[in-house]
């Protein structure tokens, strides 16, 4: 009877010793967590905390000085029945379609004119992606000029054909296309260089046998390079839809002080009003950092569902 406790000894003998063999293993590792650790406590500082905080300040009403008064679900409420934010969020829509789907085009075209030279490349890579790291600011002053109604480039064509002036940053439909018009030229080369580097990742075997088989630019194009880029449309596509909902700089540059009396609301008639816009108006200039905090978490909830419509949409589009 005295065999069954030697075992269970002998059993027991490698854990204990092993114990203070994982203490040191772990002892060993402090040094590179303590070399990673500014990163973590950066984005807790910066990045964690004011998002828990924006969600804490969601249930509240505070002006950023006093108190603040705990209000339950009564911002969100509001929000339901604000007009003002339904009208925000379908400019931002409009925006969003006519800038994601000329962007989108005219890189895969510009990618597909890169992807077939020889001589340059490297320069025109560079060239297109430019913009996207061009201060937007003054990127926005600039494109302002141009859609200026009496002094306008685009106006000044206009009327070389024979056609009248139009009013593009007055006109609620104008004041979209000026603000899509900026977004296309910041990130069609971005688009352009990803759809680039894609294609040329896809096998030149194909092509050869599209020859042989009597095909053309335009036939290869729609049936080899397009299917074989999905994945990387889906890429673009989710990128884009999450940018083109959070745009602010270009509505805030172009008609954010449009009126002295009550600047940051999209321009004449609130025609780019955008939600990231309205949201920066109910924070700072109407000091209401609650109701502002509760717009924000709106503008959250409606990129991620409209992202994840894109996704399903193009991901059936890919099965099929």
């Amino acid at each position: 009877m005295a065999a069954p406790p030697l075992a269970d000894a002998h059993r027991r003998t490698p854990v204990r010793a092993a114990a203070p063999r994982t203490r040191r293993r772990k002892r060993s590792y402090w040094p590179q967590y303590l070399a990673i650790s500014p990163f973590f406590v950066i984005f807790a500082v910066f990045g964690l905390f004011p998002v828990l905080f924006s969600l804490y300040l969601a249930f509240h009403r505070w002006n950023g000085l006093g108190e603040m008064e705990f209000v339950g679900l009564d911002q969100f409420r509001f929000l339901v029945e604000d007009s003002t934010f339904w009208l925000a969020l379908r400019n931002t829509f409009v925006i969003w379609f006519l800038s994601t789907v000329p962007t989108l085009c005219l890189a895969l075209v510009i990618a597909a004119m890169l992807n077939s030279t020889v001589r340059f490349t490297s320069v025109y890579r560079i060239a297109y992606f430019v913009p996207n790291i061009t201060s937007l600011v003054a990127v926005a002053i600039f494109f302002g000029a141009v859609f200026s109604t009496n002094f306008g480039l685009v106006n000044a064509f206009l009327q070389t054909m024979g056609l009248p002036a139009f009013e593009w940053l007055t006109d609620p439909f104008g004041m979209k296309i000026a603000v899509a018009s900026v977004m296309t030229w910041q990130w069609t080369g971005y688009n352009a260089i990803i759809y680039l580097a894609g294609m040329q990742a896809i096998p030149s075997d194909l092509y050869e046998a599209a020859k042989v088989d009597g095909a053309g630019p335009v036939q290869t194009f729609f049936r080899i390079t397009v299917p074989m880029l999905r994945p990387i449309i889906l890429f673009t596509v989710i990128v884009s839809t999450v940018n083109g909902l959070q745009s602010f700089t270009e509505s805030q540059v172009l008609f954010g002080s449009n009126t002295t009396l009550n600047p940051n609301t999209g321009g004449p008639g609130q025609g780019a009003l955008t939600m990231v816009l309205y949201f920066y108006h109910q924070a700072f200039d109407n000091r209401d950092f609650g109701y502002g905090a509760a717009i924000s978490w709106a503008v959250f909830l409606v990129i991620v569902l409209f992202a994840v419509i894109n996704w399903r949409l193009v991901q059936r589009r890919v099965s099929e």
